[in-house]
């Protein structure tokens, strides 16, 4: 049975900061109120190791003045919305710019910067928001909820809820960094990695989909075997703009059925990450612009230190009627799960 604890983690802004954390016995997560943030995952390794996960600071004002997103939680809308513009119900909507002319994450007062009410009900932790109308110019009232569970077998699981008062567009992930072998390990790139997606999209100069849905095979995104990341990483085609893998995969999942969509291997013990959603898609990124800072424990984290796997519908969906659509229709719910569950293999 998970037992959940609550301690102070300093201020921000004047407000007071607190820390959940999920035990289950074996593994402990924790979850802090600004952003609704993942701060640590603590995991055995084969001989019963326990090492931290995942990347991430020691303070709240850390996260909030470094880059990357670390853990946070990711609305109203994660990934990019090219030219901060999109049209819904005929009315054309300009939305607040934060990369360049894009829209990412959310913008600039993104889910990832807010605090969150979070109560702790039984096993569950409850994260709650009231997203104002037009909040970074976005339509509608909305209210969402992302419940944190693990399991007693580690599954991490993460249900998205959110209901709105008008139309609007919502696209909710969580924006973890992963490091199997412990997050003061240095790089990701001798994890191996398989990602169960037949189709990816290729990007422009602005890092946004061109519309193009294309087969992974005989490319650097076939990761329908097990691939160590870092293979063909600087082969990637459009690397001048991403350094990397920064993709958006195509998921074979069903409608609101959890699937398989990714596995990954460490390199330097044998632990393993097996994530599985119901959402159409997810992005690979592999820390290719991470900002080169002290992190927890003082510990320096580089380039590449990291990677992210950010189940989602595709960036500027609403620019490409065939991808899935993000509308969120008034009175309907927005319902969608993702689980990371964390073992060993011999």
């Amino acid at each position: 049975m998970t037992k959940i604890t609550k301690t102070p983690f300093g201020e921000y802004n004047g407000k007071q900061i607190e820390l959940f954390t999920l035990d289950n016995g074996t593994t402990q997560v924790s979850v802090m109120t600004l952003g609704a943030t993942l701060v640590s995952i603590k995991t055995p390794d084969e001989n019963g190791k326990v090492d931290d996960v995942l990347l991430g600071y020691d303070t709240p004002t850390e996260y909030m003045s470094h880059g990357g997103y670390l853990g946070a939680i990711i609305g109203r809308h994660s990934n990019r919305i090219k030219n901060a513009e999109f049209t819904l119900n005929g009315t054309e909507y300009k939305i607040c710019a934060n990369e360049g002319t894009n829209n990412l994450h959310g913008g600039p007062n993104g889910y990832d910067v807010r605090v969150w009410d979070i109560t702790a009900q039984g096993d569950k932790l409850i994260c709650k928001l009231y997203d104002e109308d037009m909040s970074a110019k976005f339509p509608g009232n909305v209210e969402v909820t992302v419940t944190y569970t693990l399991s007693d077998d580690n599954a991490l699981k993460l249900e998205y809820k959110a209901v709105s008062d008008k139309d609007t567009i919502v696209n909710l992930t969580n924006h973890a960094y992963f490091n199997l072998n412990g997050h003061t390990s240095g790089t990701i790139v001798n994890h191996k990695m398989k990602i169960y997606a037949d189709f990816y999209t290729p990007v422009d100069t602005d890092c946004c989909p061109t519309g193009e849905v294309l087969s992974v095979a005989g490319t650097v995104f076939d990761f329908r075997e097990f691939k160590t990341i870092g293979d063909e990483i600087d082969k990637v085609p459009d690397f001048k703009t991403t350094s990397g893998y920064d993709h958006n995969f195509v998921l074979k999942t069903a409608e609101k059925k959890l699937t398989l969509a990714a596995e990954v291997l460490a390199d330097k013990c044998a632990r393993r990450l097996t994530v599985y959603t119901d959402k159409p898609a997810i992005q690979f990124y592999a820390g290719n612009c991470m900002d080169e800072v002290a992190g927890k424990g003082g510990h320096q984290y580089k380039k590449r230190d990291g990677f992210c796997l950010e189940t989602q519908y595709f960036p500027n969906s609403l620019a490409n009627p065939h991808f899935p659509s993000p509308i969120l229709r008034k009175g309907e719910e927005y319902n969608f799960t993702t689980v990371y569950k964390f073992d060993t293999v011999k």
